[in-house]
């Protein structure tokens, strides 16, 4: 553990915003040399969401990782702004690939189709989060921060949904991703019940 402990804090954030960008990149590539299959659209925003959701995973992996002793703090940061942005380009590619711009369409749908609806409110509680994400923003909201960040976990129980909802059938794949976040989210849940618990006012004893 100490060895893993080490390589975290040894290695850079510019190597993990690294590492998140070659996905886009693969998708770059894929997109210029004909390489994303009959439906280069579909494939680009499948991806692109994709990775938005397990980026998201490995940021809320890292709290529940501290807990048994291996200390990626300093990473939690860009797994989730990478979260956020591969998010964003997922709904641009939408907007812009699939819907051809159409906003007055894309509207339409996203009133009247319910994966398009968790999607949207993920990516929505996932704003404030990016926008706060500062160090100057830390210091300013203090203990407000953390209390923010807890939409963490309803924008993935969203992504969860909103990928659940898309694909229609419940494959090995989406079953994958609905136990990992069901996994951190019973965690977190876990974690505040006991610690409430330890925070409530005992019931003095009756000495007779």
């Amino acid at each position: 553990m100490e060895r893993l402990n080490a390589w975290g804090r040894r290695l850079p954030e510019a190597a993990v915003w690294a590492l998140g960008a070659i996905p886009l990149a693969l998708l770059v590539w894929g997109t210029l040399s004909n390489g994303l299959g009959p439906d280069p659209v579909k494939a680009i925003e499948h991806d692109l969401g994709l990775w938005a959701l397990r980026f998201l995973l490995a940021s809320l992996a890292i709290t529940p990782l501290r807990w048994i002793g291996l200390n990626l703090i300093k990473h939690r940061r860009p797994l989730g702004l990478l979260s956020f942005s591969y998010a964003v380009l997922h709904l641009v590619a939408w907007l812009w690939l699939d819907m051809g711009l159409r906003f007055g369409q894309a509207a339409e749908d996203l009133v009247k189709r319910p994966y398009i609806i968790a999607g949207m409110l993920g990516l929505l509680a996932l704003l404030p989060l990016a926008l706060t994400s500062t160090r100057a923003a830390i210091r300013r909201m203090g203990r407000n921060w953390q209390r923010l960040h807890r939409l963490a976990y309803a924008a993935l129980a969203l992504a969860v949904l909103h990928f659940a909802l898309l694909l229609k059938v419940w494959t090995g794949e989406v079953l994958i991703y609905i136990a990992l976040a069901g996994l951190l989210l019973g965690l977190r849940l876990a974690r505040n019940l006991r610690r409430r618990g330890q925070l409530a006012p005992q019931s003095p004893r009756v000495v007779g």
